[in-house]
């Protein structure tokens, strides 16, 4: 467990709290779902208990997110909540088949997150999208078509979109993947 105050906002109690308020849950709200007490759900976030491993799959589900996006890589004290190395980004959203996303805010305390993005070749979501987010997309490499509020949108390197709580879907009909860095506020994984 972590108490040094100098980290004490990122710790994986404290994500926990970000996706349970980024889910519009209270402390009530989710320890029903997952049949535990209020006071347990409240030592998890403060770090006081640590979750065990069916712990951390029922937290998981409840807050749709995988479970590995609850684990954090072991950086060293003087990096932990500053800095990611590109070998340590936490895998998170999304598990649709052809699409890879990882985190690369050093965690989800922020009022946003920044997540890469890969979107392998020929791949697309074929159900809309909605979130109560303003989302900023930039695509680095690649082209990728978004499809925002009924219209399609054809994007390369250097373009960038927006999205705000409009239904939306991307598709990679092309032959090669696409990368793309979007920032989402408020954190929704």
């Amino acid at each position: 467990m972590i108490h040094d105050s100098a980290n004490a906002n990122h710790t994986l109690g404290a994500d926990i709290r970000a996706l349970r308020r980024a889910r519009g849950l209270t402390l009530v709200e989710l320890a029903d779902r997952l049949g535990r007490s209020v006071g347990w759900l409240s030592q998890v976030e403060r770090d006081l208990s640590e979750p065990s491993i069916t712990d951390l799959r029922h937290l998981a589900r409840a807050l749709d997110v995988s479970v590995s996006s609850l684990f954090r890589s072991a950086a060293p004290a003087h990096e932990q909540g500053l800095i990611v190395r590109s070998d340590a980004r936490r895998p998170i959203g999304s598990r649709e088949a052809g699409l890879v996303e990882e985190l690369l805010s050093p965690d989800l305390t922020d009022d946003f997150e920044v997540v890469h993005s890969t979107f392998e070749a020929r791949s697309q979501i074929t159900e809309p999208v909605v979130r109560p987010t303003q989302e900023v997309g930039y695509i680095v490499s690649g082209r990728l078509d978004m499809w925002i509020a009924g219209k399609t949108y054809s994007l390369a390197a250097g373009d960038s979109f927006r999205v705000r709580g409009e239904p939306f879907r991307w598709m990679n009909p092309y032959a090669e993947q696409c990368v793309a860095i979007w920032v989402i506020a408020p954190p929704v994984y």
